[in-house]
């Protein structure tokens, strides 16, 4: 996993809960990198799931909550350090509808080792678009974050729900139907 995910995850949990909270999940974990994490280091999945579990059991919040706040979170990071890639849009539905085509390739200029999820766009209309999140990480709750804060950008809101296809999250289909 890229190291800007835990560099952002880390950078959540200092403005949410504290530099203690920040120590505290980094000491309980055994993490081979020593819970030092460059944004351009490549670093092992499991070290985010401890990071995670931690931080679930020290703030009593459920570990899919935290993720959905932590996409939330990471739209706006990615977006400040990758201006360019949002600017392409004026509509949330046509971002989503790019993620394949435009935004995973751009991701992988910049990280070419980068294991990204597959977004399968099965319907889309001007105002709604269906699609299939896939990964082997079942970090669905992040790509809900991810989607809602892509609505707020543009100044909107949606309706999104979402299906497990596959009941460890790691086959998933949104739809998602913009308000307004």
């Amino acid at each position: 996993m890229k190291g800007i995910v835990f560099t952002e995850f880390l950078e959540l949990v200092e403005s949410e809960f504290g530099l203690e909270v920040v120590d505290a999940i980094i000491e309980e974990s055994d993490l081979e990198s020593g819970g030092i994490y460059t944004s351009v280091g490549t670093y092992d999945f499991n070290e985010m799931v401890q990071l995670l579990t931690r931080l679930s059991e020290k703030v009593q919040t459920p570990p899919g909550d935290l993720l959905h706040v932590f996409g939330l979170f990471l739209f706006s990071s990615l977006g400040k350090a990758h201006p360019e890639v949002i600017k392409a849009y004026t509509e949330p539905i046509e971002l989503l509808n790019s993620i394949e085509d435009h935004i995973h390739v751009h991701v992988k200029k910049l990280y070419p080792d980068a294991e990204l999820p597959t977004f399968k766009i099965l319907n889309k209309t001007d105002h709604s678009i269906t699609m299939v999140y896939n990964s082997s990480r079942g970090l669905y709750r992040l790509a809900h974050g991810l989607i809602q804060k892509t609505f707020e950008h543009f100044n909107g809101s949606a309706n999104i729900s979402y299906e497990l296809l596959k009941p460890d999250g790691t086959e998933v289909k949104f739809d998602i139907v913009q308000d307004g």
